[in-house]
């Protein structure tokens, strides 16, 4: 007897314990899902709408409100369709939703990143804007040389690019981390840096074209493309492994004070990574 009453109690144990959660691309919350679901259906359509514009050369007509309205244009819809189609309007208030806490999560990690992140690309990487047409610029008053200045549109037109970096790169960290697989204690980290290089890279190819040459550019392409997607690529380590657990346990959300430190915090370790970086290397 004593025998059978720790093989049932074994059994009833095995039985109690939650199952190893299966592989999973999306958010077993199911907000965040959804959400992450919307941003990343947008994504192809902001890029196409980048791609006509440079290749219709559009933005030679605009003047700043026209720049402006266009990043509007491509930024607005990570927060209105949500807005009004998402169905954790349903249960919580609209502060409460993870699309309204990423999309501001996201406005202060791309303010830094274009308000300080910005001078290190001009005076570390030889990035180059000329747009004669703008006027409307906002950037570090200390940070950099301050021979160049932001368009206030960057500050939109990142919001729309960083949208789509962090959710696509929690989609494919969530679907390694959950694989089961062993030594995630560097696979994450590792994939962290690859997702983060990948988007750092493509970005540099995609906008730094023949097509809008005479206003954006690198003075050396290729060292940029080879070295400089690695200092890019230092944003998304700073923040893609924080902007992960945002709401990623449904009975767990933060608030938003939690979200705003959590965004402060890695637009914080960027710096720190990029001022480290620039002492290693000097300018490309």
């Amino acid at each position: 007897m004593p025998e059978a009453e720790v093989t049932i109690d074994s059994q009833t144990s095995a039985a109690n314990e939650p199952a190893a959660p299966s592989p999973r691309w999306f958010a077993a919350n199911p907000g965040k899902a959804w959400s992450e679901k919307w941003f990343l259906l947008y994504s192809p359509v902001w890029m196409a709408a980048m791609a006509a514009m440079m290749l219709g050369g559009v933005d030679e007509h605009f003047g700043d409100l026209g720049f402006v309205l266009w990043g509007l244009l491509m930024a607005v819809p990570f927060v209105a369709v949500p807005a009004m189609l998402s169905p954790e309007n349903a249960g919580r208030r609209w502060y409460q939703t993870f699309w309204f806490k990423a999309n501001l999560y996201m406005a202060i990690f791309g303010f830094f990143g274009n308000y300080f992140g910005s001078e290190y690309f001009f005076d570390v990487l030889g990035m180059v804007y000329d747009y004669p047409t703008i006027s409307w610029h906002l950037d570090a008053a200390l940070v950099g040389h301050g021979a160049q200045s932001v368009p206030v549109v960057m500050y939109l037109l990142t919001h729309a690019y960083f949208m789509t970096y962090h959710n696509s790169a929690v989609v494919v960290l969530r679907r390694i981390r959950t694989a089961g697989v062993p030594g995630m204690v560097l696979l994450f980290p590792l994939s962290i840096f690859v997702v983060g290089y990948f988007w750092a890279w493509m970005e540099t190819r995609a906008m730094a074209n023949p097509l809008i040459a005479e206003n954006f550019y690198y003075q050396n392409m290729g060292a940029m493309l080879a070295y400089g997607s690695i200092f890019y690529a230092l944003y998304f380590v700073g923040s893609f492994p924080i902007y992960y657990f945002l709401d990623e346990d449904a009975d767990r959300p933060w608030d938003l004070r939690t979200t705003v430190f959590a965004a402060l915090g890695a637009s914080m370790i960027v710096f720190y990574l990029l001022d480290f970086s620039t002492a290693c290397i000097g300018s490309i």
